[in-house]
């Protein structure tokens, strides 16, 4: 068992806090912009550097508006009704997952019509350079010692002070950081290597993620104010990931059964 005591800030340089999570969206756009000018450099990809750049610029605009909205909207409702102004007050933190990728898709909407391409063309070159970000958010989150796993025994419990009860917890965040960053992108990264048919990149990234996510949930402790959703064990993570796994699987689907008939 170990207790967590790790700053969340990597540097303080006088009234500038620069904390470890945010250095994390860093990390991810920065990967996602290296990992996208390979793509682009590949004969025929249909990219270019500044496309990639733009798309990567619009996509963090987008995951951080979609973040905070989705986090006030989706988990703290009530909260946003009592104060609406209080969807300004970033400082305080809140991001969510899923209401970051209904702000990516907007701009990826956008993004197709400026550039005149097809929104799954944009759709599947972005799906493989999203995990790194991912799996390098929730390590900012085990950092700063938030969004624990619930009470455990296994050996490497970890105890988080601002748990408050001096419990060992999974440290749900490091298996979110493994299934979703690394095995997901290892994952899209080989499949998209080839020609896929249109949509299936796109598909397998929802498909990946919702299952992962469903997963973990398992095992991470629900939102206090929230608690579990109904039956005593669905959360808000998995309600909200329902819909990527049938989405993801539909695509796939409907994505290879058009394939079929193209080449029959």
């Amino acid at each position: 068992m170990w207790v967590h005591d790790i700053d969340p800030l990597a540097l303080q340089l006088g009234p500038l806090s620069i904390h470890w999570y945010g250095l994390m969206y860093l990390i991810g756009f920065g990967a996602a912009w290296w990992l996208g000018n390979r793509r682009a450099a590949q004969p025929g990809s249909g990219w270019t550097e500044q496309q990639v750049s733009d798309l990567v610029f619009w996509s963090a605009i987008g995951v951080i508006l979609g973040g905070r909205m989705g986090y006030v909207l989706f988990y703290n409702f009530d909260y946003f009704l009592q104060d609406p102004l209080w969807l300004f007050a970033v400082w305080e933190g809140g991001m969510s997952f899923h209401g970051g990728l209904l702000g990516v898709l907007v701009v990826l909407a956008l993004f197709a019509h400026r550039y005149r391409k097809s929104f799954f063309e944009i759709a599947d070159f972005v799906a493989p350079l999203v995990p790194i970000g991912l799996g390098a958010g929730r390590l900012g989150n085990f950092i700063g010692g938030e969004v624990w796993g619930r009470v455990t025994d296994v050996p490497w419990g970890v105890v988080f002070p601002r748990a408050g009860d001096g419990l060992p917890r999974h440290p749900s965040q490091l298996y979110e950081m493994l299934l979703e960053g690394v095995v997901l992108f290892a994952l899209l990264w080989w499949y998209s290597a080839k020609p896929r048919p249109r949509m299936a990149v796109s598909g397998l990234f929802l498909l990946g993620y919702g299952g992962f996510r469903s997963l973990v949930e398992l095992v991470r402790e629900p939102d206090g104010h929230l608690g579990f959703i109904a039956f005593d064990w669905l959360t808000m993570g998995q309600l909200l990931s329902l819909p990527m796994i049938l989405l993801g699987a539909l695509l796939m689907l409907v994505a290879y059964r058009r394939e079929t008939v193209r080449t029959a």
